[in-house]
């Protein structure tokens, strides 16, 4: 498929779409995520004081979990739906429609516009985390530091795109401990079909190499007749993409592993 066969939305109209509304909608999200974090980790505290090897595994499920999770969302906002549907629409989808057309734009965000949505989405899954019962304490664990990681994603893809992050970002970046640069820019090759983990992208090229999203894409089509990216890249491509296509080698950019 070539470039000329992509056909996305105006940047000027993405970009209009922030409006107050969403703004408001943004802080009150970091508000809400805060507070519940707070009550999470309180309900937490004396166990993880009481063992703390236990947290760790817990945290670490949390964090290999949280890539998953930003894949998903990743690929289901990058795949479905339009911007100019209410709330979830111009919340969640617009940013990442408008980051295809522009790589740069997220650079230029602010806090509140970097991370109110992730702190949205993530309020419900640490209230679910704070009920659990006393006996539940990995769960109880597993979600806060899914929610931490979640939490800083957007953050993190942010730092990806930066040409000078700070110095400390890079070094994590290097140790391939959040996102790194090279990694992620496998995504953001027309028409950003792969590579949708963004948390640190450990899970990508298992992800890739089953063809685990390409599949759900083709269930999702055949329940609902629905086209995948057809908003995002135009009608035309979107049917090109839909058809069946040879096998191809994993993309070369996916080393996570420590530069020297």
């Amino acid at each position: 498929m070539s470039q000329t066969d992509i056909r996305q939305r105006d940047m000027r109209g993405l970009r209009e779409g922030y409006s107050p509304a969403v703004r408001r909608f943004e802080i009150a999200s970091i508000v809400g995520f805060a507070l519940t974090m707070a009550w999470l980790a309180w309900r937490i505290a004396p166990r993880v004081i009481a063992s703390p090897w236990l947290a760790l595994c817990a945290f670490m499920v949390g964090f290999v979990a949280a890539d998953f999770v930003s894949g998903f969302v990743h690929w289901a906002a990058d795949t479905w739906g339009t911007p100019d549907w209410p709330i979830i629409g111009k919340a969640l989808i617009r940013p990442f429609r408008e980051h295809h057309v522009d790589q740069k734009e997220i650079t230029r965000h602010d806090f509140i516009e970097t991370n109110g949505n992730n702190c949205f989405i993530s309020i419900a899954p640490a209230v679910g985390a704070a009920l659990l019962p006393e006996g539940w304490f990995f769960g109880a664990a597993m979600g806060f530091a899914l929610c931490l990681a979640i939490f800083g994603t957007n953050q993190f893809h942010k730092w990806s795109h930066m040409d000078e992050p700070p110095a400390a970002v890079r070094l994590l970046q290097r140790a391939g401990l959040i996102l790194p640069p090279d990694h992620h820019a496998v995504h953001h090759s027309a028409p950003y079909a792969k590579y949708y983990c963004i948390t640190v992208g450990w899970l990508n090229e298992a992800l890739y190499r089953v063809r685990f999203f390409q599949a759900l894409e083709r269930i999702v089509s055949a329940t609902t007749r629905l086209v995948p990216r057809e908003d995002d890249i135009g009608k035309k491509a979107a049917l090109a993409m839909a058809e069946p296509l040879p096998e191809e080698p994993a993309p070369e950019a996916c080393s996570l592993t420590p530069e020297a």
